[in-house]
């Protein structure tokens, strides 16, 4: 089976644990703990039930959705995912070109290979911007100067990681960056050729994009990963948030809120956006998946902010779920990562066109021709 062939993302996962050593295709599959949250968020969107309704012309399908006054060609965008360059060469950029000729936004990990300037250069009209901040306030200042500088609509600060998660198949892979090379690793990536040669031809381990500048004067790679790991799990704020709202003048958004009076908080300091996210079940094991969230959420704040969702997303289905339980927009990380592992652009194409399919058969048995128009209403209570 090649991508082309893929039916589902399902299809698309089996074919990224094929090329991809176990070390990195646990990075992108595992979650924390006993990943039950992993589970629990995709079981969520599974569990949903939708009233179907016949006799209804549906001639067409319009999946044109608003967002920050711009209308985007689909309901979903491409939300952070870190180190995709070292799954596929390149495979940030390949991110952003999938969402440009897809026309949605995409969120730029601020782990990625790929640097602020080069995803902006190649989706300048798509590409947000991800913050974690760093334990320099310098750096942090100087980011969201570049990410300003290079003209992008939205920074997205993620304030989900306080500490670091206990990843376990990482733990166990003993995957780190950078890379410890051991006799178990090197014998995986002999058992993984097509992905060994890439990783040979392109020099090894690539250099943490937006890092490279903050490690010193030509920093390698290792060095560079090196010192963004020095920087990582940076406490965080109010006063920091309000910080970052004074000097970004751009749409800003948080990620990783759960509790309807964080949410409140946030609109208070003026942001524009929340996404409501777990991190994929990567981060907190215990805490509530985004779509049973969701309701409070946007309760608490009602129209006066744009309401985002992530984690757990697999089929078109889920999108429409997410929709109808009060969500402006959804964003998907691993289900157009495991394309881009699997074959790079194409990987991320296909996975673009399985779920635009999954989303125009989910509305044609609800009746519906607009994606605009899903509500609560659709759902089976």
């Amino acid at each position: 089976m090649n991508v082309t062939d893929a039916v589902n993302i399902e299809d698309l996962r089996v074919l990224a644990r094929r090329r991809l050593p176990r070390i990195l295709f646990d990075w992108i599959d595992g979650g924390a703990g006993d990943e039950t949250a992993l589970r629990q968020s995709m079981d969520g969107f599974a569990a949903t039930r939708f009233v179907p309704r016949y006799l209804a012309s549906i001639s067409s399908c319009d999946l044109k959705t608003s967002l920050f006054g711009r209308t985007y060609a689909l309901p979903f965008g491409l939300a952070p995912v870190g180190y995709v360059g070292l799954f596929w060469s390149g495979g940030e950029l390949a991110l952003a070109e999938a969402a440009r000729q897809n026309n949605v936004p995409f969120v730029l990990s601020n782990s990625a290979t790929a640097t602020i300037e080069e995803a902006a250069k190649v989706a300048p009209d798509h590409t947000w911007f991800q913050l974690y901040p760093a334990r320099d306030p310098g750096v942090t200042r100087d980011l969201i100067a570049r990410a300003a500088a290079a003209s992008l609509d939205a920074l997205v600060l993620t304030v989900d990681l306080p500490v670091q998660a206990k990843r376990e198949r990482d733990i166990r892979n003993k995957f780190t960056l950078p890379v410890r090379y051991s006799a178990r690793n090197i014998l995986d990536g002999a058992l993984h050729p097509a992905w060994s040669l890439q990783w040979l031809q392109n020099g090894g381990l690539p250099k943490m994009g937006s890092w490279a500048a903050y490690a010193g004067p030509n920093a390698s790679a290792e060095k560079v990963a090196e010192y963004m790991r020095s920087q990582q799990h940076t406490p965080q704020s109010w006063a920091d948030l309000e910080a970052y709202r004074a000097q970004w003048k751009g749409k800003l958004i948080v990620k990783g809120l759960q509790h309807p009076d964080d949410a409140r908080k946030a609109l208070a300091v003026g942001c524009d956006g929340i996404i409501i996210s777990n991190h994929g079940g990567r981060q907190f094991d215990r805490g509530p998946t985004p779509l049973e969230s969701l309701p409070g959420m946007r309760e608490a704040v009602g129209d006066k902010m744009a309401v985002m969702i992530d984690g757990g997303v697999r089929r078109g289905a889920d999108m429409v779920a997410a929709l109808a339980h009060g969500a402006d927009y959804v964003f998907s990380g691993r289900a157009i990562v495991y394309g881009v592992a699997a074959a790079g652009l194409p990987g991320a194409l296909r996975g673009f066109d399985i779920l635009k399919d999954e989303l125009r058969r989910t509305l044609g048995q609800i009746g519906l021709t607009r994606v605009a128009d899903v509500n609560g209403e659709i759902l089976w209570r």
